[in-house]
């Protein structure tokens, strides 16, 4: 068995008994003594504390608070006060607030390591079959109700093993080849979740950035739950809201990522308190968090950050104009220079980050499109190396950005351990003659009168590439991209939709081709589910009717029938049930595998991502890691560490 552990401590209540036989002012900060100091209590909540609205700090913390290593993260004790605005494009972008808050059971540190959490410490058995959860003593919800097992106990008998809740019962990592977990409450702080088999997808998911909640607010929850309510109180809530019966009540009410309850308690640093619709939200300082620094100082130290709310084309301006006080979102390479020139002038810094994006912007060929005659086409590797040699990436990186990035295909980066130089470099040099001579052998021969390749049916070799219609320089690229084309035959048009729609027409089989960022964690390591190589994910935009058909259990889509699809389901199931050397052996042949094939065609990576400093927020790294898995892009770094110095 191992196990992830908190740092050590001695037992608070031999601290307190010691503070308390020498007669010294204390607050006991999670077995920290703290003596009485200007941190004795959080300024924004003296004054509640004083009129007793709120218990001080030492009741509001666990027994054994998270204590950050500050040393280890090169940052410094801070200060507490202050907002910390940052602007969104759109209303419902406030989940980010959950991003960025990066509170889980376990999480990444800044070396992508496992670490506990919200959990004191968890135990796996040898075969990763049993995990064993333990709880912090005295943790609390945002609105002080302990956090305790029942309220793990509540979400899998009472939430997703309800079958008005979740009709299509829990969700899949909670499942083993269709069996789901023995789940236990070993004590009041203690649960225990088991499989006959390993469960390989239990801590990736929840480490993922967007966090599974396999825990609710219990005793909030249950007003709201047929179980619990009188069912006459129950009857009349639902009528008031004009709803269609409890269920829907009950889940409107838990949204823990969405954020549209806002009574709802929660575990994350700031609290949300605007209710939508508005143009700017504002999320307090949760009294209860359970983090501190090493001085046992209660965070997160800003007493609140603010979401503004506005049109995605107006960002970079209001950035430059200095109206924000942390950004990164929204703002592309392209900003840089502008808003360089405004450093100085508006107080702040501009900070160039890594991404953990497989790549900017990939081509996806939907091998799954409904069209017979595209579908031979996009399936013949042929094809697919063709369109790859044909595109001109040294141009775009020169054009697009300014020469930063790197010409890549869509694949792991070089700080994963899986990472190997072919798999980025591997048929990605600008080659017309090549490109050509393989659509020659490939039958494609007949032109029209504008010199564009006939397909075997004798329309004309069109491709229509579909974006989510977010990212303006998408556009440009297509349109470096068409030229090259057209010299190999190929006319390339653009067709921007909202994202939802162009997933949809993926789903369908009515897409040919779709242009979108690459894979989300290019940071992956052997223990990483390796979902984005193999056919699992209908949202997989290469393959979304394969992975409409494991998602479903067959009900729907298709069974992946070509045999390098096959291979990848084979070694999926091979990294499912086998131990650390298995799974970094399945990893690398399945990254072989697409490497091999080109089922994405990658474009360029390793774009700096700007970031945007106010001048004296603290703690922020000079350098770091952008990306949404892992990560959760700031929030790997704790903005509850940020803090104003000023």
């Amino acid at each position: 068995m191992f196990s992830f552990a908190s740092f050590p401590s001695v037992p608070c209540a031999q601290k307190r008994k010691t503070a308390f036989a020498s007669g010294t002012m204390a607050f006991l900060l999670g077995c920290t003594l703290v003596a009485g100091s200007a941190w004795a209590e959080v300024p924004y909540f003296a004054d509640k504390v004083k009129s007793g609205a709120l218990p001080p700090m030492e009741q509001r913390l666990p027994e054994h608070p998270l204590k950050f290593d500050f040393a280890a993260e090169g940052k410094q004790i801070g200060k507490y006060g202050g907002d910390m605005v940052t602007i969104m494009g759109r209303s419902k972008d406030i989940r980010m607030a959950v991003v960025y808050g990066y509170t889980h059971l376990i999480g990444y540190d800044q070396n992508l390591d496992l670490k506990p959490d919200i959990l004191e410490s968890l135990d796996v058995n040898e075969d990763g079959s049993v995990f064993t959860l333990h709880l912090r003593k005295g943790h609390k919800w945002s609105d002080g109700a302990p956090f305790t097992a029942e309220d793990f106990r509540f979400y899998w008998e009472d939430v997703v093993n309800n079958e008005d809740l979740f009709p299509v019962g829990p969700p899949r990592f909670l499942l083993v080849d269709g069996q789901p977990p023995k789940f236990e409450v070993l004590d009041k702080y203690t649960v225990r979740y088991s499989w006959p088999e390993p469960n390989p997808f239990f801590l990736p998911e929840l480490a993922a950035t967007r966090p599974p909640f396999i825990y609710r607010p219990a005793h909030y929850l249950k007003q709201f739950h047929e179980k619990y309510q009188d069912s006459q109180k129950l009857a009349a809530m639902v009528k008031e809201r004009g709803l269609r019966n409890w269920a829907v009540l009950e889940t409107d009410m838990d949204r823990p990522y969405k954020l549209e309850n806002i009574d709802l308690p929660t575990l994350q640093p700031w609290v949300i308190r605007t209710q939508e619709p508005s143009d700017r939200f504002i999320f307090e300082r949760n009294p209860y968090f359970h983090r501190v620094d090493p001085d046992g100082n209660q965070l997160p130290y800003i007493d609140r950050m603010i979401f503004n709310i506005s049109n995605a084309k107006l960002v970079p301006a209001k950035v430059g104009a200095g109206e924000v006080d942390i950004q990164s979102r929204i703002l592309t390479l392209k900003d840089y220079t502008f808003l360089k020139q405004a450093e100085k002038e508006k107080a702040y810094h501009v900070r160039l980050w890594d991404v953990g994006y497989g790549n900017y912007a990939t081509l996806y060929p939907n091998l799954t499109v409904s069209d017979p005659v595209w579908r031979r086409l996009l399936r013949d590797l042929r094809f697919r190396k063709a369109l790859s040699l044909a595109i001109n990436r040294t141009e775009l990186n020169r054009v697009m950005f300014f020469g930063l990035a790197t010409p890549r295909n869509n694949t792991v980066l070089p700080k994963s351990p899986l990472f190997k130089k072919e798999y980025a470099t591997e048929n990605i040099g600008f080659d017309l003659d090549k490109a050509n001579a393989l659509l020659d052998e490939m039958g494609l021969t007949k032109r029209n009168g504008d010199g564009i390749r006939l397909m075997p049916d004798g329309r004309p070799l069109e491709i229509i590439v579909e974006t989510a219609g977010e990212n303006p320089e998408y556009d440009d690229i297509l349109a470096l991209i068409g030229d090259s084309w057209q010299k190999a035959g190929i006319k390339l048009y653009v067709k921007a939709l909202q994202r939802e729609v162009m997933r949809t027409r993926a789903y369908s089989g009515d897409t040919v081709m779709s242009l979108f960022t690459g894979i989300d964690n290019g940071l992956a390591v052997p223990s990483t589910v390796p979902s984005e190589f193999v056919p699992v994910n209908q949202d997989s935009l290469q393959w979304p009717k394969w992975g409409q058909y494991y998602q479903t259990g067959g009900e729907a889509g298709e069974k992946p029938d070509m045999p390098a699809a096959q291979e990848l389901m084979k070694l999926y199931g091979e990294w499912r049930s086998g131990g650390p050397g298995q799974q970094k052996a399945a990893w690398e042949h399945i990254l072989d595998i697409n490497a091999d094939n080109l089922f994405s065609i990658g474009l360029v990576g390793n774009v700096p991502q700007p970031v945007v400093v106010a001048d004296g927020l603290m703690n922020v790294p000079e350098k770091g890691i952008h990306s949404w898995e892992p990560g959760g892009f700031f929030g790997m770094y704790h903005p509850d560490t940020f803090w104003w110095n000023r």
